[in-house]
């Protein structure tokens, strides 16, 4: 797989995507990252990516040019995201999505906003992490990546563990424990103490049943 990610912060992503999951399926040769510079898509001394915008009003509006000409460069198959807070909501199931395509690109925002053509006919799409604002695209992208990434088949040293995450094809996993089986006085339930498989499928389809009906009500408003 090949990600693409268009940015003014290149050395943003250098660190995170050394790490972990991500430089392991890198190295791997599962995914290529390709950290492109906005800024080498101006042709002003300056390099300038942003103006005022059309109607007045405070801030800095990010410039279509240097955007349509970076994706002119990498001409990418696959989806063209925009990070965005105006964005449907990222999940699961998109991870999933971009885990099974051959190319990803992402296409970070900065200051005030994004000019609205970028998002109207350049993206193929707009994603947004939550409802908030970040100041700038790259951290969302990174976490598009991880979440995507982790998919990949022998990204994982356990890819089984992937499918009993939160939100795979149903609502929030059963909460886990480890060693001791008890420490400060809390203990792990005796049923994950049982042995007896079927017992504790059953009680980690409850808890994460009860867990999911109580975010569901807490995000609605309620208690």
């Amino acid at each position: 797989m090949k990600i693409n990610v268009v940015t003014i912060f290149p050395e943003f992503f250098a660190a995170p995507l050394a790490l972990s999951i991500p430089a392991r399926a890198a190295a791997a040769g599962l995914v290529t990252y390709h950290v492109v510079d906005l800024r080498d898509h101006t042709h002003d001394r300056h390099r300038t990516v942003d103006d005022a915008p059309y109607g007045g009003g405070p801030g800095m509006v990010m410039k279509p040019e240097p955007f349509y000409e970076a994706i002119d460069a990498l001409e990418p198959s696959g989806p063209i995201v925009l990070m965005s807070a105006r964005g449907r909501r990222f999940s699961q199931a998109d991870a999933v999505r971009f885990a099974g395509g051959e190319e990803l690109t992402i296409l970070c925002g900065h200051y005030k906003d994004v000019d609205q053509r970028v998002a109207d006919h350049l993206a193929t799409e707009e994603l947004s992490l939550g409802d908030f604002v970040l100041s700038g695209g790259e951290p969302a992208a990174l976490a598009v990546i991880d979440a995507t990434v982790r998919l990949l088949p022998g990204a994982m040293s356990d890819h089984d563990s992937a499918f009993g995450d939160s939100f795979w094809e149903r609502g929030l996993s059963g909460p886990s424990y480890t060693r001791p089986p008890e420490y400060r006085g809390h203990a792990v339930p005796d049923v994950l103490l049982s042995g007896d498989h079927k017992k504790i499928a059953e009680w980690r389809q409850r808890e994460g049943e009860r867990l999911t009906r109580e975010r569901r009500a807490r995000d609605a408003g309620g208690t």
